[in-house]
């Protein structure tokens, strides 16, 4: 058994992805939408994982925005559901939400966007919580492992209170780190899906669920945050904790309030300092920060990443001067704490003691010498494509082809694992040159593709992958081939969401829950919009550049070159070689050979190593991939494969 169906009063040690969703199954959820992306695939996942035991539709949706709705559809049925979403999600999904907070919902309806403060697998530290203010909807912030559960069962209870969508947020430390959790009860309640729709246009609990009449449903809109903001003045998710009468109050939620915890108590400030954790950030609860603001004059607000607390604080103090009487805030604005990257205790060790004139423990000096002299001794380990990796084939095909063409043409790219060919020469041979989110690096060409009138004469290429290219890419592609815009575009289809941990998408025939589903082809796609096709396999270089450079000669079109090949880590092909590789030492030159070590230096696959002592390159069989792809790059033919016969 899953231990995501735990009896209740068992402690259970859970990821936070898996406390979340285990609050949504404690809470009779029915169905879940999402699209994969760290930190919140998780999430999807477990309960995809147990779908078949709780009767639950889960899937991943093409994008967020198509989540949000699919998710929406079962609340006005009448059911419980769940939207999950990475840190760049709900901007996607904005323009439905927009929508959605005005007409309401029915059925608890909790939309849950995990954001990675530091960026440690994202290029950005995007904030969602903005998102709440502006849509006017409630957000809740669990502060441990234990609240993740519970605080995403009350969402749902919220939601049904207030007729609207909630939003949790988590974070990467708490949706990735690990906890003990006790878990409640699971519902044996099973809802049955039914719209109602005949009802008045005023009614939304019968009529027709639509945002209009636009402002009386914005009125009601802000009566129901109203009510939320009542019920948050008594809930349980927030909490101080400290003296009667602290020296310095720190307002705080999420991870930050761990953090803020170790913090004083390392300082011993335990007796000094008072923490109010808020669970409820929005909208504030206004008699509860009343109650705490009058405790004393000065307040540290600890959050990540930006100081959209602090902000809403500042306002809110700003009206009740009488009541509480002038403070001295501390925080992102005035920098006492950073408003870029993640926070942790030492961060806020640091800040608590300017603030509170104590001085901060440091680490010995002699401690810090030896760390430094150990980490010298650590070789540098580059980002970079893994062994086998179809990508590391397909941009060094494209960057030959656009040397062959010899007119400065670049490549637009997005985000995934590819981002890499936006970096160093010794990953992506320098061959991206914009990058931005996901399908813009398509949209970006055709506009470069229009500016001929201006002098403008480079050929344009862009690249995305398979996942990408049903998320994001089509509205663009269609722009291309309507405005007649010369681009070339190339999919980097390595059959699955590989980046995140190989969901599937709609190019594949299984279902997020395992079932047979129908494909959807990439390559009929781009066809039926008119566009030019060919289909290669990364690992024929030559093959593949020859295909590029064709379609570069071309003008007036648009043309799309679907590169194929599965990803080395895929379940269905890690540990299988196809060719077992090996350097002949004799056809070696090694730095005689004039090509300036272009295997272990330019091409560099991590599997090919320079060995110092016999001026040779080397392959690595432990992390060979066994795909032949540098037997092709030498020019002393010196890299050898042999066929494995399985």
């Amino acid at each position: 058994m899953s231990k995501l169906l735990s009896p209740a009063k068992t402690e259970v040690l859970f990821m936070g992805n898996e406390a979340i969703a285990r609050g949504a199954l404690e809470a009779g959820l029915s169905v879940a939408a999402g699209y994969p992306g760290t930190p919140s695939s998780e999430v999807i996942e477990n309960l995809a994982s147990v779908a078949g035991q709780r009767n639950l539709y889960v899937e991943w949706s093409t994008n967020e925005k198509v989540a949000v709705e699919v998710a929406a559809a079962a609340s006005f049925a009448g059911l419980r559901s769940m939207c999950v979403m990475k840190q760049n999600g709900v901007n996607v999904a904005s323009d439905f939400l927009l929508h959605l907070t005005a007409s309401g919902t029915r059925g608890g309806m909790v939309l849950v966007s995990c954001e990675d403060p530091g960026a440690l697998s994202s290029v950005n530290e995007g904030e969602s919580r903005y998102f709440a203010r502006m849509l006017e909807i409630p957000l809740l912030e669990p502060a441990n492992f234990q609240e993740a559960k519970d605080l995403t069962k009350w969402a749902f209870e919220l939601s049904e209170k207030i007729h609207n969508i909630v939003m949790l947020r988590s974070v990467t430390r708490m949706s990735h780190a690990s906890g003990n959790v006790i878990c409640g009860s699971l519902t044996d309640k099973s809802r049955v899906a039914r719209f109602v729709y005949d009802g008045p246009i005023t009614d939304p609990l019968r009529g027709p669920v639509i945002s209009t009449p636009v402002v009386a449903k914005h009125r009601l809109q802000q009566e129901k945050l109203e009510k939320a903001k009542k019920l948050f003045e008594e809930s349980p998710f927030n909490k101080y904790f400290g003296p009667k009468k602290p020296q310095l109050l720190i307002i705080t939620s999420s991870v930050c309030f761990l953090y803020s915890q170790e913090a004083v108590s390392s300082l011993g400030l335990q007796k000094r300092a008072g923490i109010l954790k808020l669970g409820c950030t929005w909208p504030l609860p206004e008699r509860l920060l009343k109650k705490y603001l009058r405790l004393t004059d000065k307040i540290m607000i600890v959050e990540e990443v930006l100081p959209f607390m602090e902000e809403s604080v500042k306002v809110l103090a700003a009206g009740m001067p009488k009541e509480i009487g002038l403070k001295t805030f501390y925080g992102k604005i005035d920098k006492t704490l950073p408003a870029v990257g993640e926070l942790n205790p030492d961060i806020i060790c640091a800040a608590l003691s300017k603030v509170m004139k104590v001085k901060c423990k440091s680490i010995p000096a002699a401690y810090v010498k030896g760390l430094q002299k150990a980490a010298a001794l650590i070789p540098p380990r580059d980002q970079t494509f893994c062994p086998g990796c179809p990508h590391r084939a397909s941009f060094w095909s494209i960057n030959t082809a656009l040397k062959r063409d010899g007119r400065e043409g670049f490549v637009c790219g997005d985000i995934g694992c590819y981002a890499m060919a936006a970096l160093t020469p010794a990953i992506g041979f320098h061959t991206v040159r914009t990058l931005h989110s996901m399908g813009s690096g398509t949209g970006l060409a055709c506009g470069f593709a229009k500016l001929g009138a201006f002098g403008f004469d480079k050929p344009v290429l862009s690249v995305c992958g398979d996942s990408t290219f049903y998320h994001a890419v089509i509205p663009a592609l269609i722009n291309a081939q309507h405005n007649r815009a010369d681009i070339t575009f190339v999919v980097l289809d390595n059959a699955g969401t590989a980046m995140t941990g190989f969901q599937p998408h709609p190019g594949l025939t299984t279902s997020a829950m395992g079932e047979a589903v129908p494909a959807v082809d990439i390559a009929q796609i781009c066809a039926a919009i008119g566009a030019k096709v060919a289909i290669s396999d990364p690992f024929d270089l030559d093959g593949t550049s020859k295909l590029l450079n064709s379609f570069m000669e071309q003008s007036g079109s648009l043309n799309v070159l679907i590169l194929r090949q599965i990803c080395a880590l895929s379940p269905e092909k890690k540990g299988k070689k196809k060719f077992e590789m090996r350097v002949d030492e004799a056809l070696c030159l090694g730095e005689d050979c004039g090509c300036n070590r272009l295997c272990t230096r330019i091409f560099r696959c991590p599997a090919l190593t320079w060995d110092r002592t016999k001026k040779k390159a080397v392959v690595d069989e432990v992390i060979c991939a066994g795909c032949g792809v540098c037997s092709s790059i030498c020019p002393q033919k010196a890299i050898m494969k042999t066929e494995v016969i399985s």
